[in-house]
């Protein structure tokens, strides 16, 4: 329910979340062991937050059923060793709170829900959105601005509005504007957590102040951006800073096509999958192919 004041104790979550890529079949199914595989790795290599059915799991061509599958798995493989937070968004505020309810009974931590897509709300449309999910879900909310792929921007007026209301808790940013993200860090809550949403952005963004990051690239590399984001919050600059320019070529490379057709390519170079993906999203075009695998290179993942 919704209140006035925002004041928890510490912050729900902080550190190293992974957005989720989900691994299909032949037959596009999604593949439950491989996935269960992918998360296993993610835990033992350092990640403290997961998140299933988000972009990068492609959950915009998943039925609700598929979604609340690979969130189901994602909360046992876990079991307790990481915490989850499932990606549920929409642009019906009706439709986004039936789904995160049915989400809740599964064991999550908390709800990321992007802020509603195509329809473009005002602000004060994003506000009665966030509060009326809040008022209906009870569990942590964590905002989710990336004006991208949404057309639409959480200002920083609008984000502190809403950290007043108790169990919304957090955003992530992926606005690529550092004035805005600064405008949040001096300016939020005690408690309200602020994780990036781009990976090239993390290590400058916690110097800044923020809390951690939700990550593509920890889906290839969950040790050593597991090791760059740590050091970067314990005030270890010069090694987060190695770590960083180590794999900004490969943060790059994950989006030189629509993210997840890079990541899921390059896990497959790996051999950790298979890069299979639902249309309208298509294989990575073969000359792209070379700069991806050189990028892994340069981080020594292969």
């Amino acid at each position: 329910m919704t209140t006035e004041t925002n004041t928890p104790s510490d912050l729900q979550f902080c550190g190293l979340g992974v957005a989720l890529v989900t691994p299909f079949s032949e037959d596009l199914s999604i593949d439950v062991q491989s996935f269960r595989k992918h998360i296993e790795f993610q835990i033992e290599n350092g990640v403290q937050l997961l998140i299933p059915s988000g972009t990068t799991g492609e959950s915009v061509t998943m039925s609700t059923e598929e979604q609340l599958l690979v969130i189901r798995e994602t909360v046992i493989v876990a079991d307790g060793r990481a915490k989850v937070l499932a990606g549920v968004g929409g642009n019906s505020t009706a439709d986004v709170v039936t789904r995160s309810q049915a989400v809740l009974e599964l064991g999550v931590d908390g709800i990321l829900s992007s802020s509603p897509a195509y329809n473009k709300p005002t602000q004060e449309g994003l506000v009665q959105h966030y509060r009326t999910l809040a008022d209906n879900i009870d569990c942590p909310i964590v905002i989710y601005n990336v004006p991208g792929r949404t057309s639409s921007n959480v200002l920083p007026e609008t984000v502190l509005k809403l950290a007043k209301t108790e169990n919304i808790v957090g955003i992530k940013e992926s606005s690529a504007d550092f004035d805005q993200v600064m405008s949040l860090l001096k300016d939020r809550p005690d408690g309200f957590c602020i994780l990036s949403g781009e990976d090239n952005l993390t290590f400058p963004l916690i110097a800044a102040g923020a809390d951690g990051v939700i990550s593509v690239v920890a889906n290839e590399a969950p040790r050593l951006m597991s090791e760059m984001v740590k050091a970067s919050l314990d005030g270890e600059y010069e090694k987060g800073r190695d770590i960083h320019y180590q794999l900004l070529p490969l943060m790059r490379a994950n989006f030189l096509e629509t993210n997840p057709i890079p990541v899921k390519a390059a896990l497959e170079m790996m051999g950790r999958m298979k890069a299979r993906y639902r249309l309208p999203l298509v294989p990575l075009s073969p000359e792209i192919a070379p700069k991806l695998q050189e990028a892994l290179c340069q981080a020594g993942l292969i």
